[in-house]
């Protein structure tokens, strides 16, 4: 009981703090404070059993196809554990998952809640080295470590009803929720200042990698000549800043912080992208199968394997 009370009059306490932040202070502030009160309500926990529920999504509803190549499956994870490394010392309590989706036509990559990230052969085939990727994977992992995806939870929904899930007064709206952020792709659409920051988080994690902290300047760069300054096809760049805004703030933020590196890998990521030319394309008729027949992995702690699938809600698209 006194464990109840002392929650019931921190959610008052945070309720009247959010509203008159919502009323009277700037977005900045009021970003800091979504965020901490997801920290303080939703659980490590209770983002891994989000993410696992959209994960059932992609892979019952939308019949996501996962590459199944271990040569390049191993390849990416371990680029991604280098910089997810650094993600794991700002929050040692997630388990780090990756996944490679095997459709070539989409560039793009997002994560969810708990550590799972994904990213698409369509943009391992854009990017022409592994400095490249390592930026998109740290930006991805950026969003886990600042808990975008709960401070986005507790911005569209409101405090009573993230607390209530907190607390466990109402399992069926914790479904009903996960439910809509799925059909909506809340958790995959950040906001400017999300990808902002995500953007820095990527830079700085690939710079205390080895890679050169420009990757991700250079894979903007690649994907504006594909598509121009307002992103079209280009999935990737949805609801993002304008790139070439983008590009101006991670090479100011370099420059500024004394981010060093130099390593580009483009001789390795040039063996995985003539070894990605070779394989066969994913068919429809594929979609059923089993996802990613590929070596466990590596970001996620050795011997642990993933969580039992959560009964599903609906079909989250990507960003």
């Amino acid at each position: 009981m006194k464990a109840q009370r002392m929650f019931r009059s921190l959610v008052v306490g945070l309720s009247l703090a959010s509203s008159a932040l919502a009323m009277s202070c700037a977005t900045s502030t009021t970003r800091s404070v979504e965020t901490g009160v997801a920290k303080a309500l939703i659980s490590p926990e209770q983002e891994n059993q989000l993410g696992l529920q959209l994960k059932t999504e992609l892979d019952t509803k939308q019949q996501i196809v996962y590459l199944n190549d271990p040569t390049v499956v191993s390849y990416v994870r371990g680029v991604a554990d280098k910089v997810i490394a650094f993600g794991r010392k700002d929050r040692p309590e997630v388990t780090w998952q990756v996944f490679v989706i095997d459709d070539r036509k989409t560039v793009n990559a997002f994560a969810t809640p708990g550590g799972y990230l994904y990213v698409y052969r369509g943009l391992l085939e854009t990017a022409q080295n592994e400095a490249e990727l390592a930026g998109v994977m740290a930006h991805e992992t950026g969003h886990v470590v600042a808990r975008h995806a709960a401070r986005s939870l507790v911005a569209a929904y409101g405090l009573e009803a993230i607390a209530g899930v907190a607390a466990g007064n109402n399992p069926g709206l914790a479904a009903q929720l996960a439910t809509t952020i799925a059909a909506k792709g809340l958790m995959l659409a950040h906001s400017r200042e999300d990808e902002t920051e995500a953007d820095e988080f990527g830079a700085r994690y690939t710079s205390a990698a080895g890679y050169d902290p420009h990757g991700l300047v250079t894979f903007f760069g690649r994907l504006m000549e594909k598509s121009g300054d307002t992103p079209g096809l280009l999935a990737y760049l949805s609801d993002h800043p304008a790139t070439s805004d983008r590009i101006a703030h991670v090479n100011a933020y370099v420059a500024q912080n004394g981010l060093a590196g130099s390593e580009l890998g483009a001789a390795t990521y040039g063996q995985i992208r003539q070894r990605l030319a070779t394989l066969p394309t994913a068919t429809p008729a594929a979609a059923g199968a089993a996802p990613a027949a590929a070596p466990p992995p590596s970001a996620a702690p050795a011997g642990t394997p993933p969580p039992a699938a959560a009964p599903p809600p609906a079909a989250p698209p990507p960003k």
